[in-house]
């Protein structure tokens, strides 16, 4: 998983005798608010519906769009009626990143935890089972001695500061602000299971949930989808992953500087095929079991300097090689419906592509307007989550896609 970078800064007592020279400035802290485990438990259920605020990994399943608000739980829309979706309820889940469905059955992670949720009715979800500790890396912080404690949200404190301060001590006890309380930031077969954005760092294929982290690839045995069980980590064939998305027996997994295609024929037991390198960006990829789509983006912690579609020839697994490549303004998450292809071109809007030859592919449409993260396409609807809104995309006219409907995000 991506490590956390904490910028600490200390109390300031402001003396009416400042030193002389010294310069203060405003500024906005998070104090963590803690529950316990059991608090945390009891309400992870369904809650009345919130407003977008911070989306971030988005999944489909049946007619339900489930979107996750960072840090913060699930959001459950009926998207039944692609012109009218319906905001039902919200998922209290702590440190919750990433998510998948199986069945009747939400995986998300909170925190270190693997949690999975019955939702058979999205709006009397409940608890089926907690599978601790799986996710070590993503301790919240360790400055808090009782771990049976959890952070369940933060609470914005005005404060003044003195410019090339360190840290801060928040009352008696050792509580760390943040200047951010955001972490780092889950695909699957249509029947069973659910199908996530090229973003996600879950993944379902038949009985079994993969993970990615930072460098490792976890196995869960979900073949009762109630009591997911881990079974074990394997190397992901590299660093700084991102990614992960599932095509028949083999998984597609994304990172900094290269594609790993690993072969799944053995469930338990996921070995590494095939490597197609690239240079340091980050690295979304779908595969439509011909090709392999990977969009490569400059960015704050990607470094690197270009954004571009690389399309990769996987006909021979273990050789991936590029086709063409092509360039695009700061390309995210992207989706493949047949034969056309969306692309979440971050500040730049989502653009529709006929990818009919891979060799010679041509935008169809372009829809500007909207800072646009990942996007799921299915039966001609384009499930897109922007900064400002989740957008449902009617592109059965690719040349001329239609905004059916938005569910607006919340100015912060």
């Amino acid at each position: 998983m991506k490590k956390l970078v904490y910028i600490f800064i200390p109390v300031l007592f402001i003396l009416q005798s400042c030193i002389k020279d010294q310069t203060f400035r405003k500024t906005t802290l998070y104090r963590p608010v803690y529950k316990t485990k059991q608090e945390v438990w009891a309400n992870i259920k369904s809650s009345a519906p919130e407003e977008l605020s911070a989306p971030g990994k988005i999944y489909f399943k049946d007619g339900f769009v489930f979107l996750n608000e960072l840090n913060k739980g699930v959001h459950i829309i009926d998207a039944r009626n692609p012109s009218a979706p319906q905001n039902i309820a919200f998922v209290h889940i702590p440190g919750a990143v990433d998510l998948a469905v199986r069945g009747n059955i939400l995986y998300a992670d909170m925190y270190t935890d693997l949690v999975a949720i019955d939702i058979a009715n999205p709006q009397k979800v409940k608890l089926s089972h907690v599978e601790p500790g799986v996710f070590p890396r993503r301790y919240y912080s360790s400055f808090i001695e009782d771990t049976s404690r959890i952070i369940t949200e933060w609470v914005a404190v005005d404060t003044v500061i003195q410019d090339g301060a360190e840290f801060l001590m928040w009352g008696s006890r050792r509580e760390w602000l943040t200047i951010s309380p955001v972490m780092s930031a889950a695909g699957g077969d249509r029947a069973a299971n659910g199908t996530g954005g090229s973003m996600a760092r879950f993944a379902l294929s038949d009985d079994r949930l993969y993970t990615v982290g930072d460098t490792e690839l976890k196995v869960f045995n979900v073949a009762v989808p109630e009591k997911p069980s881990y079974i074990k980590e394997v190397s992901a064939g590299g660093w700084g992953i991102e990614t992960i998305f599932p095509f028949g027996k083999n998984l597609f997994i994304g990172s900094m500087n290269g594609m790993y295609i690993f072969d799944i024929s053995s469930k338990n037991d996921p070995k590494q095929i095939g490597t197609f390198v690239h240079a340091r960006v980050c690295d979304p990829v779908i595969t439509d079991g011909k090709h392999a789509f990977v969009t490569l983006r400059n960015g704050s912690k990607c470094a690197g300097y270009i954004n571009q579609l690389d399309v990769v020839d996987i006909a021979d697994m273990t050789k991936p090689v590029l086709v063409k490549s092509y360039p695009l303004t700061n390309p995210h998450g992207l989706s493949k419906e047949d034969n056309i292809l969306v692309i979440c071109d971050g500040a730049d809007g989502v653009k529709f592509f006929d990818a009919t030859n891979a060799g010679s592919i041509r935008q169809l449409s372009h829809i500007k307007g909207m800072n646009a993260f990942d996007v799921i396409a299915l039966g001609r609807i384009a499930m897109v989550s922007a900064e400002d809104a989740l957008y449902l995309i009617d592109f059965n006219d690719p040349v001329k896609p239609v905004v059916k409907s938005t569910i607006s995000i919340k100015n912060q």
